[in-house]
């Protein structure tokens, strides 16, 4: 038997959350009812009221409510539900956490969600689910279903999704994770589908040497998360193949990992490669979701959902200098890896972004921006070649290898 978290605004959704805990309880498992609502008083009994919510984060309620500021309210319940949740796991009073709501609710739910490890079986029901939901997500494993209809009552749709998401997170409290026996040291590698036989034919090549590798997509979310893992000190090597993620950050793509991709091997001081892995390309939705000013531009449908956008010579050069400029604050041995016959697998010669000018002015730039002590590598191969993916993984293998003798 689990005891799972239910975390709602009571004051206007306790009835649709108490529906929720009663078909957990159904399944043999017990509820904690949360209260994070600030405004009337709650439509159902909770177990942890909003006033213990708010003392787990040092702010008084009674004064936030009386300026009856309703973001001010979602935002200070935002800011300390993650620290109530922190300490419920602590104390192991929760196994799992669901939630139910439209913006507000879905703030501060996520919020809650987010404080916890990956693993942590999490559940969000949200009006919000069918936009971008980034910013709710962040880099945990928070399962969003979207309610459909508004979080407000029970009827025959609300009823059918709130039972199936109860179903849900019973499923998962339920689910025995096999414990981790697995004491390999971790590479994290960069992927997209235009590298993935490059990562494909580098994985063996590292296993084999003894290390376990996690690969994450570059499509935004992915190089958040890498960068956060590299951060937290468990990692012993970066397989940065696939650095794509700085053109949507510098042109408006779709897949941006922010400002701070590739700054978190330079402050964790963890070994790398690094190569500039389809920088080629710029990501946007649909077709005509490519912004005006960008007409007349090398466009590329790789799926409905996906349309590139091929990079100029002078978006390259400065692609070039933004990524020496991280590699130079560096302080584990990195190289620089650079395939000179196609940086994607559609920029070789006979592909829809073969363009050798763009491709020399990133070449250039990267190399003659980078510190003099940087370890650069040109090939002459195509990324997706194995002798190229045998290149990254043995430079790598190298580069962990002086790193530790140098510890």
């Amino acid at each position: 038997m689990a005891n799972i978290a239910v975390i709602g605004t009571l004051d206007s959704k306790g009835i649709e959350h108490q529906f929720v805990a009663d078909q957990i309880r159904k399944r043999g498992h017990t509820t904690l009812l949360i209260d994070v609502g600030t405004g009337g008083p709650p439509q159902v009994a909770p177990d942890v009221s909003r006033q213990e919510v708010a003392e787990a984060g040092g702010i008084c309620l009674d004064d936030l409510m009386s300026r009856q500021d309703r973001g001010e309210c979602v935002s200070a319940m935002a800011d300390t539900i993650p620290r109530l949740m922190r300490q419920l796991l602590d104390q192991g009073r929760i196994d799992g956490v669901i939630s139910l709501g439209g913006g507000g609710g879905t703030a501060i739910g996520t919020a809650a969600m987010r404080a916890l490890p990956i693993g942590f079986p999490k559940v969000m029901v949200s009006t919000m689910a069918s936009g971008n939901i980034e910013h709710y997500v962040g880099t945990k494993d928070i399962v969003i279903i979207p309610s459909v209809v508004d979080v407000a009552g029970l009827n025959r749709v609300s009823r059918t999704i709130f039972t199936r998401a109860a179903g849900a997170i019973c499923g998962m409290v339920e689910s025995q994770v096999e414990p981790n026996r697995d004491d390999r040291p971790l590479i994290v590698a960069s992927m997209f589908g235009n590298t993935t036989q490059c990562v494909n034919a580098a994985v063996p090549i590292l296993e084999a040497a003894g290390y376990e590798v996690l690969i994450f997509h570059s499509t935004g979310a992915g190089g958040k998360a890498m960068e956060s893992l590299i951060e937290s000190g468990m990692i012993a090597g970066v397989l940065d193949i696939t650095t794509t993620e700085w053109a949507d950050e510098l042109l408006g793509g779709v897949m941006t990992a922010g400002p701070h991709r590739l700054e978190a091997a330079g402050r964790a001081n963890v070994p790398s490669i690094v190569v500039p892995g389809c920088l080629d390309m710029v990501n946007f939705g649909a077709r005509d979701t490519v912004p005006d000013k960008f007409s007349g531009r090398n466009i590329y449908i790789h799926n409905p959902q996906v349309t590139l956008m091929r990079t100029s010579p002078e978006e390259c050069r400065e692609l070039g200098s933004i990524l020496a400029n991280k590699i130079n604050q560096y302080t584990a041995p990195v190289s620089v890896l650079i395939p000179q016959q196609a940086v994607s697998g559609i920029s070789a010669k006979g592909g829809p972004y073969h363009d050798p000018e763009a491709d020399q002015a990133l070449f250039s730039s990267l190399t003659g921006s980078l510190r003099g002590d940087v370890d650069v590598r040109l090939a002459d191969n195509e990324i997706n070649d194995e002798a190229f993916a045998r290149l990254c993984a043995e430079t790598l293998l190298e580069n962990i290898r002086l790193h530790q003798a140098s510890s």
